[in-house]
């Protein structure tokens, strides 16, 4: 029956706080009414950008929050966002709207990962700002992030304490000090990056399809197109016992299906379509064949009946009516249908009519998910809902199906299956990076090499922890310096430092702090004696790194390396070729390699062998900011000539 079942998801949340920065001393009464008017004037103002958005899992909501601890009395809101990340960005947008709407308020976000924005602008963060010292610091305020400085010393800066212990303390700073909190330019620009084109962008994560649906769940999508989300959530995470409520339907028979056009988020369209389902044969549930032109919308209908089934199997057959009482009899709700007819919401339309109703209860319907939230054992759930909606509403089938000749047309869903450029490209503009100019062919014939030899040497001098490497973030950067007299001294020193018969290649604790003290590596410190065995040391590992050498030479390794003498110019080659015969006899003389020619070489050829694929050559060079033109035929290469 099922080939793919998903049986539970990882129920991601955020959660958001916003703070009256403090003036004055209030009575926690005077407080909570203050703010309980702020709550009503902010869903009141948003209310046109939040009512038509189609949540995946629970929408954005406020309520009054008393203080507990250092965390003063404040407006609170959580919402489970589950996998479409893009709820939580809206979220971010709303909140940072919020504090440019209302100067007085400073708001912080954050979700199961913390501070979630530092996360994202993780590559222009101050080295300071760690996960560890981050609490309490990330605000948005007059519509702008910013972030608390810590001092470098303790007692530095007279109004900055060395950490930020309290929510109190911060609102503090930033009420006397918001010009020197602004995060930089850089920090602000990758945050606002991601929730660029809002509210715009919300009207392109929807998408529109033709699905072949009961009547029922036609009539409840019109009243409450929201319901799209619970019918496809309870499809998606269905389970055998859900199931077992579909083998014959009791609340939305197949005979009544007709075909109307759903409008779903992108995420919840890849949902249902990306499952594959078969239904129980006793269901009634019949799919044409693949080929069928409309076979598509009888999928999808079919699924969306399965999760609205669920839904409403999950309901006591009589369920309290007096849940449904709970928002009219709500003490905010007086205050919030007034502001509401300021604003003009019911277009004046007669109190009484058909469309002033519905827009009645989509003013309900909102107040009740984001203003004025109850608890969960008092909360109607989607499922009772829905059943309310079919109990209340009257709808004519043959009404429903005159408007089947008039659908909107489908939206394209290629964007399903994109193509790995587009992929990349998508990737690419997330990251809030720009897509690399091609190389034209007269940069290609003067392409300069060095830059793959420095970066790479940039790359080595770098230090690395067990936070990882840090790659350069300038390919230009100058080149490193390698001092073979102070490398040989210091390791002269090293070996000064262990007994010249020890076979131990492990460090005890005295041997690890003698080698962090610079003090104890003096060579001037040393008895002569001392000096002379550690010369003598240096001078026998010398000989022994020389013999070495020489046996390489002759083997495929060592011929596997270019030498720099094999790079010089002919005339100079053949004026040495006496010299090279006459010290043959008493030992070959050693060129060195041409390490710079190798390492270039050898990238080069594991750049062409990934035929114009992604590799380790290119997302190494990539990462360093050096772009190699691409290779004609993908072949590889021969070495490369130094002039």
């Amino acid at each position: 029956m099922e080939e793919n079942m998903k049986f539970a998801t990882v129920e991601d949340t955020v959660e958001y706080h916003l703070f009256l920065i403090p003036d004055e001393p209030r009575d926690p009464e005077e407080h909570r009414e203050i703010l309980q008017k702020y709550i009503e004037k902010i869903m009141t103002q948003f209310a046109p950008m939040l009512f038509p958005y189609i949540w995946q899992n629970q929408p954005f909501n406020l309520k009054y929050k008393p203080g507990k601890g250092g965390v003063p009395a404040h407006i609170f809101g959580m919402t489970k966002f589950g996998d479409n990340i893009e709820d939580e960005w809206f979220i971010v947008y709303i909140v940072k709207q919020i504090t440019k709407e209302f100067p007085e308020l400073v708001a912080r976000i954050e979700d199961n990962d913390g501070e979630f924005l530092l996360i994202e602008a993780a590559d222009f963060l101050p080295k300071w700002l760690d996960p560890d010292n981050s609490a309490n610091r990330v605000f948005f305020h007059h519509g702008e992030l910013c972030i608390i400085p810590a001092p470098k010393k303790p007692g530095a800066v007279s109004w900055l304490p060395t950490t930020l212990q309290t929510i109190s303390q911060a609102l503090n700073i930033i009420s006397t000090h918001p010009e020197k909190i602004l995060a930089s330019e850089s920090i602000r620009a990758a945050v606002n990056r991601r929730i660029r084109g809002y509210p715009e962008k919300i009207k392109a994560s929807l998408h529109q399809a033709h699905c072949f649906l009961p009547a029922g769940i036609v009539a409840v999508l019109k009243q409450r197109p929201r319901l799209v989300a619970a019918g496809v959530q309870a499809f998606y995470l269905r389970d055998p016992i859900d199931l077992r409520a579909c083998r014959i339907f009791k609340t939305f028979l197949p005979e009544t299906r007709i075909m109307t056009s759903v409008t779903f988020t992108k995420c919840l369209y890849a949902q249902l379509v990306q499952q594959r389902f078969v239904p129980d044969l006793r269901s009634g549930y019949r799919l044409p064949p693949p080929s069928h032109p409309q076979y598509r919308a009888h999928e999808l209908g079919m699924k969306l009946a399965h999760g609205f089934e669920i839904l409403c199997s999950k309901c006591s057959p009589h369920f309290s009516d007096a849940k449904q009482s709970l928002v009219t009899t709500s003490p905010l709700w007086a205050g919030f249908l007034e502001s509401l007819k300021k604003n003009d919401y019911f277009k004046g339309l007669m109190k009484g009519s058909a469309q002033y109703q519905e827009r009645l209860e989509m003013a309900k319907n909102y107040f009740q998910l984001s203003i004025n939230r109850p608890e969960s054992s008092h909360a109607m759930s989607p499922g009772e809902e829905i059943l309310t909606l079919l109990q209340t509403i009257p709808f004519d089938i043959e009404e429903l199906k005159k408007e089947e000749a008039n659908l909107p047309p489908e939206d394209d869903d290629q964007w399903l299956d994109l193509s790995p450029d587009q992929l990349d490209q998508l990737l690419q503009e997330a990251a809030g990076k720009k897509e690399p100019e091609p190389v034209s062919k007269g940069q290609e014939e003067n392409y300069d090499l060095t830059q793959v030899s420095e970066s790479m040497k940039a790359f080595i001098s770098k230090v690395s922890t067990h936070k990882g490497a840090e790659l350069p973030r300038e390919h230009s950067e100058a080149p490193v310096t390698f001092d073979a007299d102070s490398f040989l001294n210091y390791f002269d020193k090293i070996l000064g430092s262990r007994p010249h018969d020890s076979d131990s290649d492990e460090l005890d604790e005295e041997d690890s702090e003698c080698l962090d003290s610079d003090d104890d590596l003096d060579l001037e410190t040393q008895e002569p004696g001392e000096e002379a065995s550690v010369k003598g040391t240096l001078a026998d590992l010398k000989s022994y790194m020389a013999q070495m050498d020489q046996e390489l030479a002759h083997t495929s390794i060592g011929k596997s390396f270019t030498t720099q003498k094999q790079m010089e110019p002919l005339s100079q080659t053949a004026s040495n070729n006496s010299e090279e015969e006459d010290s043959g006899a008493g030992g070959s003389v050693m060129t060195p390699v041409d390490i710079d020619l190798n390492l270039v070489s050898n990238i080069l050829e594991s750049y062409s062998s990934q035929a114009g694929l992604a590799g380790p050559a290119s997302n190494l060079l990539q990462s360093m900011g050096v772009q190699l033109p691409d290779s004609a035929d993908h072949r590889p290469i021969s070495k490369p000539t130094k002039d």
